[in-house]
């Protein structure tokens, strides 16, 4: 390979790494804390009917407990409100103990008035994310499951009608199949949480069944949206921590979102705040804690389950999962109260105040007279360090005198942030309200501060226009901040498109060394629940990584905002800078799992570069060289030397005859083979066969190429001594080649012909066998699934491979026994050269959504190779 080929595949190369390790590395640290169990965790088998068992042996319900719970629900006499965990890919039934503990614990905290019962399924750990064929087998088996648990609540007092699913990855999936099953009762399911679920589309497409499965669940819910109102959906995604299952994926579709489905990331999720990985995310202490509290806040009173009504799930879903107002759920937030009069009541005239607690106080209302600064602000800002959950802020319709005993609790705006609660009004909103009445409670020895101020929105709002994608990060755009206050907002122009990211550097600086607080700087998305919240340290610098999990639609004109909440005496600097490194690494993240499709379809090409090789120069170039003629920069190739590895797999036919009875007979039973057991299966076993021909070959033209050079040197030492090559040779063959014969045919030696016919079949393999290697690899998820599963059953059913398998094994078996001079003298020659082309266009056309038909045109390629060793 050229020097200058080498330097390009090389920066590739190198591009590559570092996209993977801002991937993997490049994001903040694991912030959850550790859910732990007060008891020993135990699992309850629950014994379903045997025809149930027989017609899926592999697959298992249990109900989870601890200690005293444990023992109690042995008989299985259960008072409780069910909910079924569905593991994910590879996951475990053991997963459940996080949600099952937190909540057996909050309802020994209620002294039993409620609690859940919570199951789990074991799948048998399948790897479903890579084969979809037991997708489907694994959601009936969830539907026998669900109308066994309803079942055990049979005749008890307040008996459920439905069961609550929670599903971590493709377990979220198959909780959602349910409804698209046939006579499946869409009452039995009311409310469905999902946990770093791909719902959009799977993360690698590796297989037919696979994108069928999710065809149809898609295109179920979509054609169903009207009909399955009353199911409410929570999609949970993990953010950027999660590199198995990128969060875009985990929103679910917009016309389920527009009616009973919500999708939001952890790191925005109002007390949790914190990025999860795949794992982490189902046992995430500050994520599992929101779901137990909202599980307890949807029990109806009456019915002691669930709730049946779907505006108040959703009303309860968005209290602890976007929007927290630092106040216990209530289903009526427009409640108007009284206040004590006999309390202090305290005029505040001025336009900035604050008030700090720091020893015992009385209970104080302050309230703020609006008509003095209606006509010049827009806004009213309060924010309180006082965490705890109770009302505090108030609007008041009393024209006269300052105090309001008659209230419409305004608490319900709030917002709460990690160390702040937040309450933004806008007084045109608010115009029938004469005053704002602030409360400060009685406390015992609690330190706290509340800061309100009037403000222009206006005068709060800067613009900065995000730095072009090809400025590397060499400059950045500023603003500086110079009007003091408690909020601002800073607006990321023309930031709304994934493959951008950017570096954002804050720095503050503040009068008031002594009592600096800290300040919080929140990330909104507004078009996506997908906001993130960082904390000040006590640096002056604080950096944000900024980038994007779902891209800005068309007709969405919102625009990302930076919003900086502080203390009254802090300015800022704000510059933002492109990130190279976060670009690649967002590049790997969406395009990543499309690599194998551009490897294939440069592969491809060079096989049809291999092809016109033969037609225009009559020998078969290099695999190499047939790469740098006919790939370019732009397209996405891995390191050619681990291709090379595997360059010892190619073959030269023992015999004239391409296809013999024997090998017939052979083609036959792996077919056989392939029916009975897996077509990935059989397609190894050629993959190997291919193999042990290849080391054949590689060892044969090392040996013809050895026996050349000896030639070569007997040649020299001709005139010098005859006698010892007659020794050799024998006197009349030296005396033909004295003569003008070839000393190498005189000594039985491979002739020049041979020698390149040779070289030309092991490059022409060469090339072939690395298209097999990625059929192989393409094929090795149900290969794997097989295997894993092969003590159930011998017979993989479905099989993705199988048909193609069938195909290929002949085809494969022709090839490998086919010659280089069959091919060159085919009159299909020029035609598959051009064939190349077009299907390396196919493959990356329709191979990138779908990386399962990459195999489809490799096929197709192999079978055009081989009609020219007839034709």
């Amino acid at each position: 390979m050229r020097p200058v080929s080498a330097v390009c595949w090389g920066t590739l190369l190198c591009l590559v790494l570092l996209g993977a390790w801002d991937l993997f590395r490049g994001n903040e640290e694991n912030r959850c804390s550790m859910t732990y169990m007060f008891e020993y965790p135990e699992y309850l088998k629950i014994k379903l009917p045997k025809r149930i068992s027989r017609r899926y042996p592999s697959y298992e319900l249990y109900l989870y407990g601890e200690g005293v719970y444990a023992k109690e629900n042995a008989k299985l006499e259960l008072t409780g409100i069910p909910i079924l965990f569905l593991p994910g890919n590879a996951g475990s039934y053991k997963q459940v103990r996080s949600l099952g503990s937190i909540a057996l614990r909050k309802a020994e905290n209620i002294d039993l008035r409620f609690n859940f019962n919570f199951f789990s399924i074991s799948f048998n750990e399948e790897l479903v994310a890579l084969y979809g064929g037991s997708l489907r087998k694994q959601t009936k088996f969830v539907y026998e499951c669900v109308k066994a648990i309803l079942q055990l609540y049979k005749g008890q007092d307040f008996a459920p009608h439905n069961v609550a699913i929670i599903g971590h990855s493709m377990g979220g999936l198959v909780a959602r199949a349910l409804f698209a099953l046939k006579n499946f009762n869409p009452d039995l399911i009311n409310l469905i949480i999902t946990q770093a679920t791909p719902h959009v589309a799977p993360v690698l497409p590796v297989d037919r069944f696979l994108i069928d499965f999710y065809t149809n669940v898609n295109n179920y819910w979509i054609l169903k949206s009207k009909e399955l109102r009353n199911v409410t959906i929570l999609s949970v995604a993990g953010g950027f921590r999660d590199y198995q299952v990128r969060s875009g994926l985990a929103f679910l579709p917009r016309s389920n979102s527009q009616h009973s489905a919500l999708s939001v990331l952890s790191s925005s999720v109002p007390r949790c705040w914190a990025s999860t990985d795949h794992l982490s995310i189902v046992w995430c202490k500050e994520l599992i804690l929101a779901t137990i509290r909202a599980f307890f806040d949807l029990i109806d009173e009456d019915t002691k389950q669930i709730s049946e009504d779907p505006e108040r799930r959703m009303a309860v879903l968005n209290h602890h999962f976007v929007r927290h107002p630092a106040k216990y759920f209530e289903e009526k937030d427009d409640t108007v109260i009284t206040l004590s009069g006999s309390s202090i009541w305290i005029p505040v005239q001025t336009l900035k105040w604050t008030y700090t607690v720091n020893k015992e106080s009385n209970e104080t209302f302050f309230t703020f007279l609006l008509s003095s600064f209606r006509k010049n602000y827009s806004h009213f800002h309060c924010q309180s360090n006082f965490m705890y959950t109770n009302s505090w802020i108030y609007g008041c319709k009393n024209n006269g005198s300052f105090k309001c005993l008659e209230v419409d609790d305004l608490s319900w705006k709030t917002e709460l942030l990690p160390t702040v609660k937040v309450v933004t009004l806008k007084l045109e909103d608010y115009s029938s309200f004469s005053h704002v009445v602030v409360h400060v409670p009685t406390t015992n020895g609690t330190k706290f501060t509340i800061d309100c101020e009037f403000f222009n929105e206006d005068s709060r709002t800067v613009h900065v226009p995000v730095t072009h994608l090809l400025s590397f990060g060499l400059y950045s755009s500023k603003v500086k901040l110079n009007s003091s206050g408690l909020v601002h907002n800073v607006q990321l122009q023309h930031f709304n498109q994934i493959y951008q990211a950017f570096n954002i550097l804050i720095e503050r600086h503040c009068q008031s060394v002594k009592e600096r607080k800290l300040s919080v700087y929140r990330l909104r998305v507004p078009w996506s629940l997908e906001d993130s919240t960082v904390i000040s340290s006590d640096a002056v610098s604080t950096g944000i990584p900024a980038k994007l999990h779902v891209a800005q639609s068309v007709n969405d004109s919102s625009v990302v905002t930076l919003i900086l909440y502080s203390s009254q005496d802090c300015q800022f600097e704000i510059s933002v800078k492109t990130s190279f490194m976060q670009i690649l690494g967002q590049v790997i993240r969406f395009h990543g799992p499309s690599l194998p499709v551009f490897i294939v379809s440069n592969i491809l090409l060079a096989y049809g570069g291999q092809l016109k090789a033969l037609i225009s120069e009559g020998h078969c170039i290099k695999y190499d060289l047939a790469l740098e003629r006919t790939a370019r920069p732009y397209k996405i190739e891995p390191i050619i030397n681990i291709c090379k590895f595997l360059l010892g797999s190619c073959v030269l036919p023992e015999d004239n005859k391409i296809l013999t009875l024997r090998r017939l007979c052979l083609c036959v039973l792996l077919v056989i083979l392939s029916m009975m057991t897996c077509g990935a299966f059989a397609l190894l076993l050629v993959y190997l066969h291919y193999l042990f021909k290849v080391i054949k070959l590689y060892s044969a033209v090392r040996q013809s190429r050895s026996s050349f050079n000896l030639v070569a040197k007997a040649g020299e030492m001709l005139n010098h001594s005859k006698k010892e090559t007659i020794e050799n040779c024998g006197s009349a063959n030296i005396s033909a080649a004295g003569e003008g014969q070839h000393l190498s045919s005189s000594c039985n030696l491979p002739s020049h012909s041979d020698m390149d016919n040779a070289v030309d079949n092991l490059n022409m393999h060469i090339t072939i066998m690395n298209l097999l290697t990625w059929i192989i690899l393409l094929s090795s998820p149900s290969l794997i699934y097989w295997l894993k599963n092969l003590r159930y059953s011998i017979q993989l059913d479905p099989d993705p491979c199988g048909p193609v398998a069938i195909i290929l094994i002949f085809a494969l078996e022709m090839i490998m026994n086919s010659s280089i001079t069959s091919v060159k003298s085919s009159i299909l020659l020029k035609t598959a050269s051009r064939l190349q082309l077009l299907l390396a266009i196919a493959t990356v056309a329709f191979g990138t959504m779908h990386l399962y038909r990459a195999l489809y045109f490799v096929t197709l390629s192999l079978f055009f190779h081989v009609l020219c060793c007839f034709v």
